[in-house]
């Protein structure tokens, strides 16, 4: 029988980028976009190219260039063979046999290209599903490793993140990450607590049609922070800080401190990575929602941004009429719920 899994798009709320610094992120599951993959078994092992996002037949040399200008050179097809070999070296080296049999994998997804939203990510987490259900391992690999394996498939690429993004597809809902140093070395990840989803306050969603590209954010600051700067190291610490802030702020349901928080986050990656490789289309989403009094922050490294109205419904009136006039989309935000099993829940309270 096919088997078919969706895992959505997510927003870093509060502590990125510090994920990737040993730091500590807040996050959660963004239900407006996912992507979904559909395993079906099949006579032979077979990689499905999508008809639209693998495209390989142009109408003209211009349209081929456009295409590569706007979209880049690689659609899901390479995320599905890397977490593949990921997935089997994986159950090699812990022993985990697999069942024989061949299968055809292909995907959709409607996550908005270059909007920080992990799109590709969310492609290898479901199909990360998939393979664990056709294989029936999902018993056999913590949830806890699930992440970790998705990193790898998009290390295997050149992919340069941290491991905010995949837990929080693995576990969906709201989660608190802590990713020190300490836990990093002694369990392998780090430690994740799911969180009420409904301790959220409303939240919109910013992103433009044509956003620059999110991979560029991480250019330099990652070998400032490994060479020991002591201005990289002290503003990563203050962010992680941010996601434990919030976390208090949300538990206790205190928001309008919120927009303190969040618009510190944001101002500290600014002042660490500089405008040139935040880009100016960025600054100008996170600017528009300010300019009526409405916090901002990135949603991930760029491309789309995250707006609290601590005001209400009217402060919500006049950031949809900033965002038309300066030619955002807006959405409200909607959060999927966690996708832990009992079994699974009760296996992270020894934590």
């Amino acid at each position: 029988m096919a088997v078919e899994h969706k895992a959505y798009a997510r927003v870093g709320f509060l502590g990125n980028p510090s994920d990737v610094y040993l730091g500590r992120a807040l996050s959660f599951s963004l239900a407006n976009f996912w992507a979904s993959v559909q395993l079906r078994p099949s006579d032979q092992l077979l990689i499905q190219p999508h008809p639209t996002h693998d495209l390989v037949s142009f109408h003209s040399i211009h349209h081929l260039v456009h295409r590569l200008d706007t979209e880049g050179y690689y659609g899901g097809v390479r995320l599905l063979m890397a977490i593949c070999k990921v997935f089997y070296k994986h159950c090699q080296e812990k022993n985990i046999q697999l069942n024989k049999g061949n299968f055809t994998l292909s995907y959709d997804t409607n996550i908005p290209r270059q909007t920080g939203l992990s799109g590709s990510s969310a492609i290898v987490c479901a199909a990360l599903n998939c393979l664990l259900d056709f294989y029936n391992v999902r018993h056999l690999i913590k949830v806890e490793i699930r992440p970790n394996l998705i990193l790898n498939a998009e290390k295997e690429l050149g992919i340069v993140a941290g491991l905010q993004d995949r837990v929080v597809q693995v576990y969906g809902g709201l989660v608190y990450m802590d990713f020190s140093r300490e836990n990093m070395d002694k369990l392998g990840h780090g430690i994740y607590m799911p969180m009420d989803v409904n301790l959220l306050p409303p939240l919109f969603l910013i992103y433009a049609d044509n956003p620059s590209d999110s991979g560029k954010v991480h250019s330099t600051v990652r070998q400032r922070w490994l060479d020991g700067d002591e201005f990289i190291i002290s503003s990563m610490n203050e962010v992680a800080g941010l996601a434990e802030k919030g976390k208090t702020v949300l538990l206790e349901k205190n928001y309008k401190q919120l927009v303190d928080i969040m618009n510190r986050n944001f101002d500290l990656r600014r002042q660490m990575f500089g405008d040139k490789a935040l880009g100016a289309l960025n600054i100008k989403m996170v600017e528009v929602a300010r300019s009526v009094g409405a916090a901002a922050k990135f949603t991930g490294s760029g491309g789309a941004v995250v707006a609290f109205c601590p005001e209400g419904p009217t402060q919500v009136s006049l950031l949809e009429s900033a965002c038309k006039e300066a030619g955002f989309t807006l959405q409200k935000i909607s959060v999927v719920p966690s996708f832990l099993s009992e079994e699974e829940s009760k296996s992270l309270i020894a934590y």
